[in-house]
């Protein structure tokens, strides 16, 4: 008898460590199952994400988080996050899925999972009227400003290392901080995406736009958890569907303008 229950122990735990526990449910399963979808989104990222006149979540990420859902026949729910709640807010399961400018770095990789991209940005500045600031060389000696836990910022401090000018940058908790300290004059240049330029130079009068950074274009994924491998490819799935039906184009022209940029990474299979 006792040989018997060891054996059957025994084949037990080799199921489970090879197919895992069937009593726990994915991502996928959850969401279904709540009816609901919780979609981590920044909205001080204007025209990507942010708030309308009435207040409420808008921009080409919430309208992707509203096509997720429906493709999933569930509700959604907008999770209001600032850039360094992006991937403490799906390690925790407070949200499902962020969209949120996301780059795929190998660092990051290490926390969260990501999809293949759906979105393409490059950085770069606007400054204030009066700076002096034209070209990328004409930064040095200004102070720099940049939302805290983003690729601008981590790339700035690069650049501020190497030219001995660390002291003059100024990180803040939103991207909405660093557009007013440059509209106020406590910083002469904040660093944000090429999508932002327009609206923010639109909102403020005495903000212009500035030179493109010189760091690589910014692939962005949505993030979900590092090892629901079903998410992810079901996320996969969904970007895929929305470039091939031209949902993707289409709110890409409607809040940003023009031509959406090509997802695909030159030379690689992605």
């Amino acid at each position: 008898m006792k040989k018997t229950m060891l054996a059957a122990l025994s084949a037990a735990a080799f199921l489970t460590s090879v197919f895992g526990t069937a009593a726990v449910a994915d991502t996928l399963d959850d969401v279904v199952d709540r009816g609901t979808l919780r979609c981590g989104v920044v909205l001080d990222f204007p025209p990507i994400g942010y708030r309308d006149e009435n207040n409420e979540p808008a921009g080409f990420d919430v309208e992707y988080c509203a096509d997720l859902a429906a493709a999933l026949e569930v509700e959604y729910e907008i999770l209001p996050l600032t850039w360094s709640e992006r991937l403490p807010v799906i390690v925790t399961g407070r949200a499902d899925v962020v969209f949120g400018g996301t780059s795929d770095s190998l660092s990051r990789a290490k926390t969260v999972g990501f999809s293949i991209p759906y979105a393409i940005y490059y950085a770069q500045g606007v400054v204030g009227a009066d700076s002096g600031i034209s070209t990328f060389e004409d930064i040095r000696g200004k102070r720099v400003a940049a939302a805290i836990g983003t690729v601008p910022e981590q790339e700035w401090l690069k650049i501020a290392a190497e030219w001995g000018e660390e002291a003059n940058y100024q990180g803040y908790q939103s991207e909405n901080e660093v557009f007013l300290a440059v509209a106020q004059g406590k910083a002469d240049i904040g660093l944000t995406t090429n999508t932002a330029v327009l609206p923010i130079t639109k909102q403020y009068d005495t903000i212009i736009a500035g030179p493109r950074m010189p760091w690589t274009t910014d692939y962005t994924s949505v993030v979900g958890k590092r090892k629901d491998v079903t998410w992810l490819n079901y996320l996969n799935l969904f970007v895929t569907h929305q470039v091939r039906s031209g949902r993707y184009q289409e709110l890409w022209g409607k809040y940003v303008g023009g031509d959406a940029p090509e997802l695909r990474i030159p030379g690689v299979m992605y």
